[in-house]
């Protein structure tokens, strides 16, 4: 059994209002020598499989058609054996 983990996040030309929110209210906790705060999404799929590159595959398949929004976002991955 394979275990990928997504990380998508927003392109660094898209405006991250909830990252500049989070930034301000860290900030606002004193928190000042904060550059810049972005924030994304972790996704976790597990698959029944053992073969790697076709898991490799199917997860930027799955990427592309549902998970990430391929105009404003980009996306990595990672799979390992659980």
């Amino acid at each position: 059994m394979l275990q990928a983990k997504i990380d998508i996040t927003l392109r660094k030309t898209v405006a991250d209002p909830q990252g500049l929110t989070i930034k301000h209210a860290l900030e606002s906790l004193g928190y000042q020598n904060l550059a810049d705060v972005r924030m994304g999404k972790l996704v976790t799929i597990k698959l029944d499989t053992g073969d790697k590159q076709a898991a490799e595959a199917d997860i930027k398949e799955m990427c592309q058609k549902l998970l990430a929004n391929p105009i404003i976002e980009d996306y990595s991955f990672t799979i390992s054996e659980e």
